[in-house]
């Protein structure tokens, strides 16, 4: 796919989803753990109903289709249905349906039932294919956007008592006294999360909700509302206050989870843009919806508090669409139809409610652990606004792209020797081959005024042993530097070894004493291996100095946080160790262990900025 192409699918995912009226969350993550498989299963005689699901909910649909086919409703006069649920991503399974579903054996058996995370997917689906793939769904559960504050601070703005809402946020954001205002100068500034809403359904419905606020509307938003200066001053205002932006909220709830238990969840964010059910997530002390095999959840010490903007906010659905595809015989669409009716059954539609999602199903009513004890209100939101016509969102897309809060990123990428191997076993093209094409790709999703810097490093890259670096285009703004970026990128070799540790610290560094307090300040480091620079008697002691180094700035001490994103690259990748650096900086670890996924991950860690 062209980068122009990628573009567009981004922006129209974002414009259909919404104008779908879903909102697609930003934790697609299992939510109860011990799912098993199924996807695998003989059908054998029977009709196969396999169903591709979103990764948040796959442990729920399996222990329905577990359900399903040990009873009588599998077993129908006319035959037998095996259900098969199978675990996707929402924007992945939207993509090879439009391919028509390629290849079973890699990306799964093509599905007779799909339920992404928003009915909007299926309208990009029927857009971009130009025929009804996915019919009108009913949703299988749904949870309302919603505004998470550390309690402490909703207390001190007077919540519940006291409504907020987005201008409330903007007000806080501008103002020089931060926290001080309310009697908390050790809190620091405002400082807000938010996704990115070409990436992420909430971070659209989150501007969609702001732009609201900014004309004190809750329905019919114009383009030309967009364009009015004091709506345009008011958006501004509330991305000046964004931390960094993402593809996932899940990066800011086990990045608070973290600072959490360091003692330091107040400096880390005031308020993060999330669904409802990811609070009951946070405070259960599963912050990610997943609980590994032996993990124990600790409820957070600072628990979460869920503000429903007084301005209206945004539902997010989970659509159960019964395809209408090449594949999908007039059998499977009956069994398909049976399983629905199955999983929409009241007592089926508790199991939706335990997992901190509003049944889809009105007829079940709301319970724990949808209550006040847990963060959250059942008897809200107030109010509902109106989905704007895809025109308008595309507009509020093409708005913030120029609104958003501006980065200051230095690429370091490594190119030391192993970058020269085959990405794939036999294949033509060299891991590097693939990082350079990728990182040219993200080039594009930074605006002229984002400034943008590149460092290579390996051992060997001079005559002097001492320097295992070079800066090879300086931070400066991309406008004029984006064709000499894309040309140094181009032309990059691979040379020897990988001294990870030292030149971590060394563009951390660079990049603190340059900070800019009015941009997203960031390292983006991408790496094949592990430390490899000739001192390994020391490795410990290097790598519990740069993350101590690292952690010191992220916690609200310094006026000057620099957040280093990882990606590590391959199979020989230390994952754990970039994780552990990504973490200490309050940012995250991208893991592109399959080198066929580098352009993706790109794009996913460019999203943050």
């Amino acid at each position: 796919m062209t980068a122009s192409r990628r573009h567009r699918w981004t922006v129209l995912a974002a414009v259909a989803t919404l104008a779908a009226g879903a909102c697609s969350g930003t934790s697609e993550t299992a939510t109860v753990q011990g799912s098993g498989d199924l996807s695998k299963v003989d059908a054998g005689k029977c009709t196969a109903l396999d169903v591709v699901v979103s990764p948040e909910k796959f442990t729920l649909l399996t222990e329905l289709a577990r359900a399903f086919n040990a009873s009588k409703d599998a077993k129908p006069s006319s035959g037998c249905i095996v259900a098969r649920p199978q675990r996707k991503s929402s924007g992945a399974a939207a993509q090879l349906l439009v391919d028509g579903w390629p290849d079973p054996a890699t990306n799964g058996n093509q599905p007779v039932v799909w339920s992404p995370a928003a009915s909007g997917w299926g309208a990009i689906v029927n857009q971009r294919t130009g025929r009804t793939v996915a019919p009108p769904a009913r949703p299988f559960m749904i949870t309302p956007l919603v505004i998470a504050m550390p309690k402490p601070m909703a207390d001190a703005l007077g919540y519940p008592g006291t409504p907020v809402g987005f201008a409330d946020i903007v007000e806080l954001a501008k103002d020089p006294q931060g926290w001080a205002r309310f009697g908390h100068p050790e809190w620091g500034p405002f400082r807000l999360g938010k996704t990115n809403p070409n990436f992420s359904t909430s971070g659209l419905n989150f501007t969609v909700a702001q732009y609201y606020a900014a004309t004190g509307k809750s329905r019919d938003l114009t383009a030309e509302d967009l364009d009015r200066p004091e709506v345009d001053a008011f958006a501004r205002g509330v991305e000046s206050a964004v931390v960094h932006y993402g593809d996932t909220t899940l990066t800011f709830l086990n990045n608070w989870y973290r600072a959490d238990a360091r003692g330091t969840a107040l400096t880390y964010a005031s308020a993060v843009a999330i669904e409802e059910k990811s609070i009951l997530d946070y405070n259960s002390g599963n912050p990610d919806g997943i609980l590994d095999p032996g993990e124990v959840a600790r409820p957070p010490k600072v628990p979460l508090v869920a503000v429903y903007p007084k301005e209206g906010t945004l539902y997010s659905d989970n659509p159960f669409f019964i395809l209408d595809a090449p594949w999908v015989t007039p059998a499977a669409k009956k069994a398909a139809s049976v399983f629905q009716e199955f999983v929409l059954r009241p007592e089926n539609q508790t199991k939706v409610l335990a997992g901190g999602f509003r049944p889809g199903n009105p007829a079940v009513a709301l319970g724990a652990p949808i209550v006040a004890a847990n963060g959250v209100d059942p008897s809200r939101p107030d109010s509902v606004l109106e989905v704007p016509q895809p025109a308008v969102l595309a507009k509020v897309l093409d708005r913030w792209a120029q609104q958003r809060k501006a980065a200051r990123v230095l690429l370091v990428l490594d190119v030391s020797g192993s970058m020269g191997e085959p990405a794939v076993p036999g294949g033509s093209e060299s891991k590097l081959d693939l990082a350079k094409r990728a990182a040219i790709t993200s080039l594009q999703q930074f605006k002229d005024e984002d400034e943008v810097g590149l460092r290579i490093f390996s051992t060997g890259l001079t005559r002097n042993a001492q320097e295992q670096w070079l800066d090879l285009v300086p931070v400066n703004p991309v406008g004029a530097n984006r064709e000499t970026l894309r040309a140094r990128i181009r032309a990059l070799v691979p040379v020897q070894g990988t001294p990870l540790y030292d030149v971590t610290a060394s563009a951390y560094t660079k990049m603190v004493d340059a900070y800019d307090a009015a941009k997203i300040n960031a390292v983006v480091l991408l790496t094949d291996g592990r430390n490899e620079d000739g001192n390994r008697n020391d490795d410990t002691a290097q790598l519990n100095g740069l993350v101590q180094e690292l952690q010191v700035g992220a916690e609200g001490t310094r006026t000057t946080p620099v957040r280093v994103f990882t990606i590590g690259y391959g199979k020989d990748a230390d994952l754990t160790i970039l994780r552990r650096i990504a973490e200490a900086s309050n940012a995250a670890a991208y893991d592109a262990s399959n080198p066929a996924t580098i352009e993706q991950v790109f794009t996913a860690v460019v999203s943050n900025f």
